[in-house]
């Protein structure tokens, strides 16, 4: 297998340097908790939606989901777009309900829901799952560069994790948005030079048709069994709407009907480009059939097809798939840790300066926890098994008490209780003797691991969403407790009211149209100094053509941006907008 070449470090290495250079430039406008941790409450439907999107799409799609598509074709994209189906309920359902919560962490309305013991035990609890999802995503990104590079796993493992926790813990959310816009510009055009090359090697659809006609078909494969697909669907989407990145656009939106409208955009764009992404391995099956390991299905078909330079670029939007979702998740469980443990449990009074410094120095332990955990994630089975054990286990029972629980006054704590602890303990059961064994084979025998791990996820789900609703049907006695849940629906019911843009707020937005402005032209530079050396060859001119594209909107940006240079001889103002 070919291996990246100088210019190709080269491209990764100016990626490197963008996306830090962003985090500082950002950092200075972070004056407070708010600031750090939801923007000022004013990230507009745009920039939110794309955030959304690129923080559910790290490498973890290019290497779990891009082996399905190698294996079993077209099923692939009929599985992720279980990704859609979340952010259309959240419009009819969660938008309005997250904006008007008031919270400035996706578990802070807990102790007005049910109590401060549930707050907290949701946090701790909270917290651990997102570790231990966040170092299977990292893991992914490091076993793509060590398939491409030859960099041992470990040393491209340290180096990823080092530099999202560091533009992370320094520009804050407004790093993790910025960044996720610049970095879906990234992906979208990298991914897309690779689209006509595996189209081409492949022999067009015709040929892929008759070499892998099972593999052209949308419910192949044992990831396409009816009870598997319907299992995965309901799972996602209760995982989806509990994930705090999830909750956290939609209570940093800017109002309530851009968070309906950032969803919206989220649910087209995971519509629309799992089919971009989920080619190339689809077709890698026509052009490497012998693969031995299909999870490197992806990297394999970028080192055959992609010449230098272009390359680098690839393994940039790698990185950009994987840092968004990273940052993101560092952003939010450090706000969990700071505003759920630290603020509410050690130091209620902190002040707003101790709380940023806490919140910084939070985000940075967890990213050394998840850089150091992503090394032994491969004892799991890989990405995508232990993506699939995390979820089937700890995700339902600590999710349906948040999702549900905004939506029905009647549920009880004692019920959010049995539900995580009785959840989680049958899960364990199920996936350990039920899943892995033969010990309770109630599915009978020879039925495939996929069935088994189906019927024991929805025997979890039934039971959670069972006990938790049940408990509505037990009023309980404390007056206090019922008063308290009635004024947080009444809550619920008022329509948030933005508070009316300043001057300030004018200049901030130009001076973010500025930092994009400076980004997508270093983004332009990149592809057309990448691109020139292959400039003969398709993969080249369609670098070129992509880097023209990124010149003529950071062009239209900074002429946006002409009040920005204002702001520059200013006292920065606080944040409240992203535009």
């Amino acid at each position: 297998m070919n291996q990246l070449k100088a210019l190709d470090y080269t491209a990764i290495v100016l990626y490197m340097i963008m996306m830090s250079g962003i985090g500082i430039f950002l950092g200075r406008f972070v004056k407070n908790i708010n600031d750090y941790f939801k923007g000022g409450s004013g990230v507009s439907w745009v920039a939110g939606g794309i955030s959304n999107f690129m923080t559910k799409f790290s490498t973890f799609i290019f290497v779990a989901y891009a082996g399905i598509a190698y294996s079993d074709g077209l099923v692939a994209i009929t599985v992720i777009w279980s990704t859609v189906f979340p952010s259309l309920i959240a419009i009819g359902f969660f938008a309005k309900r997250w904006k008007r919560a008031g919270i400035m962490s996706p578990v802070e309305f807990l102790e007005t829901r049910y109590n401060a013991p549930i707050r907290q035990l949701f946090s701790w609890s909270g917290v651990a799952f997102k570790l231990l999802d966040d170092m299977i995503k990292l893991y992914s990104i490091g076993l793509f560069i060590t398939a491409a590079s030859g960099m041992p796993f470990e040393t491209a493992v340290i180096g990823c994790g080092i530099v999202v926790t560091l533009y992370t813990v320094v520009g804050g959310f407004w790093a993790v948005i910025v960044t996720d816009v610049v970095q879906f510009v990234i992906l979208f055009f990298a991914t897309l030079i690779l689209v006509p090359l595996a189209y081409n090697a492949a022999g067009g659809l015709e040929n892929m048709q008759a070499v892998i006609p099972q593999n052209m078909t949308w419910f192949n494969g044992k990831k396409g069994i009816p009870i598997w697909l319907t299992t995965y669907y309901i799972l996602l989407i209760i995982r989806y709407l509990g994930n705090w990145t999830f909750i956290q656009r939609f209570y940093s939106a800017k109002t309530e009907t851009d968070g309906q409208k950032l969803a919206g955009l989220s649910a087209v764009f995971f519509f629309i480009f799992p089919i971009i992404f989920l080619f190339p391995p689809l077709a890698a099956r026509v052009i490497l059939p012998n693969l031995p390991n299909p999870e490197m299905a992806y990297v394999s078909l970028c080192v055959k097809l992609l010449p230098s330079g272009i390359m680098g670029l690839m393994m940039a939007a790698m990185f950009a798939a994987t840092m968004s979702v990273l940052s993101a998740e560092y952003n939010v469980t450090a706000s969990v840790l700071t505003r759920d443990i630290y603020q509410r449990v050690f130091r209620p009074n902190a002040s707003g300066k101790e709380s940023l410094l806490v919140g910084r120095l939070m985000t940075l332990l967890v990213g050394a926890i998840v850089t150091v955990g992503a090394l032994f994630v491969a004892g799991f089975g890989g990405a995508f098994e232990a993506n699939k054990l995390l979820a089937g286990i700890f995700a339902v029972p600590m999710i349906v008490p948040v999702i549900v629980g905004v939506l029905m006054a009647k549920p009880q704590p004692w019920g959010a209780l049995v539900t995580l602890f009785g959840g989680v303990a049958l899960g364990f059961l199920l996936h350990v003797f039920f899943v892995k064994t033969d010990a309770f084979n109630l599915a009978g025998p020879g039925v495939i691991d996929e069935v088994r791990w189906a019927i024991a996820t929805l025997v979890e789900i039934g039971f959670c969403f069972s006990v938790f609703i049940l408990s509505g049907y037990f009023k309980s006695a404390d007056s206090a407790y019922n008063k308290r849940v009635a004024a947080f629906f009444h809550k619920l019911t008022v329509p948030f009211v933005p508070v009316q843009e300043s001057k300030n707020d004018d200049a901030f937005a130009d001076a973010i149209k500025l930092m994009y402005g400076i980004a997508f032209g270093l983004t332009g530079l990149m592809f057309v100094i990448m691109g020139f050396p292959s400039r003969a060859m398709l993969s080249g001119q369609l670098a070129l053509g992509a880097g023209s594209v990124c010149l003529a909107l950071s062009a239209f940006l900074w002429y946006k941006a002409r009040k920005a240079a204002a702001l520059l001889k200013e006292e920065v103002p606080t944040a409240t907008t992203v535009h």
